[in-house]
């Protein structure tokens, strides 16, 4: 029998804690339900999934970009582009960046400061919380040159060649870069696992190259639920996540949610374990579908008017 992975590792560490949760409760009649209901052709275009140039300047703009994709729980401060969201607005400024200025290589990144990043972005750093978040993606990007360079010898390519065609070997790889380490604990049921970014990092290079060459990942149908803020937003609209009424209370006044404290935690993990549960309930109906492919379904459908019109939780962090 095999060892267990990171992604069991996961899984097991989310489900313990959707056992003992006492902020988030997951109701399984309405896993049936939405399974039998959820609308599984949602999606859309991501620019973080997409090529630029050569292989290895793909691979530069997906792990440069998967780099500093969070901060969601800034992002009502942040000055977006027309109709874009503030993920869609970083991703379309680093695709300027690179189409403007050429390939982001290790080098690059180690010299990055954060007037360069304001300036790449379309921020004024005359608010601290823009400010704060524009040193963390400076951050970010400084500790990606520095691992580039360690572990690809200074080639993306080289970095995915370490993989060795392991999602679960990438994800170990990344979680040596500080702002990809998330492991948090839960006051009952002790350390928990997520790795959304580094997760999510694999899923983007596989859809990117089509699943071939530095796409190629054996093992990425053990990808899990990209455990953030939007998904288990739209999990909760629609029934399944069950918040408790002081919860609740503090995410309609757009309270931050502290990152790793146990509310936040139980609603990531308990997202993440739902989500699970739906896989297995499709499965049942004849629906073969992985957990980082319905994450996409789920993430799509919380861009829809009926879920953003409801305030979801936010935490300033650097893991979404």
């Amino acid at each position: 029998m095999p060892e267990p992975d990171v992604f069991d590792h996961i899984r097991s560490s989310c489900a313990a804690v959707a056992a003992v949760s006492t902020h988030v409760t997951i109701d399984e009649a309405r896993i049936a339900d939405l399974a039998t209901a959820i609308d599984l052709s949602a999606s859309a275009d991501d620019p973080g999934q997409q090529r630029v140039g050569t292989d290895e300047s793909t691979v530069a703009f997906i792990i440069s970009l998967d780099a500093i994709n969070f901060g969601s729980g800034y992002f009502p401060h942040l000055r977006k582009r027309p109709g874009k969201s503030g993920y869609h607005t970083i991703a379309a400024s680093v695709r300027d960046l690179v189409a403007d200025t050429g390939p982001l290589n290790a080098d690059r990144l180690l010299r990055w400061t954060i007037d360069d990043t304001a300036t790449t972005l379309g921020q004024v750093l005359d608010e601290a919380p823009i400010r704060e978040l524009m040193q963390l993606f400076t951050d970010a990007w400084n500790h990606l040159g520095d691992f580039v360079d360690r572990v690809g010898s200074g080639s993306f390519l080289g970095v995915v060649d370490a993989a060795d065609g392991s999602a679960a070997r990438m994800v170990e790889l990344l979680d040596t870069m500080p702002f990809f380490h998330d492991v948090h604990q839960h006051p009952v049921a002790g350390e928990v696992l997520f790795y959304k970014r580094a997760q999510i990092t694999v899923q983007d290079l596989a859809v990117a190259f089509g699943h071939e060459g530095p796409g190629r990942f054996d093992d990425i149908g053990r990808l899990t639920m990209f455990a953030d803020n939007l998904v288990p937003h739209v999990l909760r609209v629609d029934g399944v996540l069950r918040f408790s009424d002081s919860l609740l209370r503090r995410i309609e006044v757009c309270d931050d949610i502290t990152i790793g404290s146990p509310e936040e935690v139980e609603i990531r993990a308990s997202g993440l374990h739902a989500v699970e549960l739906l896989v297995t309930d499709l499965a049942q109906c004849g629906i073969a579908m992985t957990a980082g492919d319905l994450d996409n379904v789920l993430w799509n459908l919380g861009a829809d008017r009926r879920y953003k019109s409801i305030p979801r939780h936010r935490s300033r962090c650097v893991f979404y």
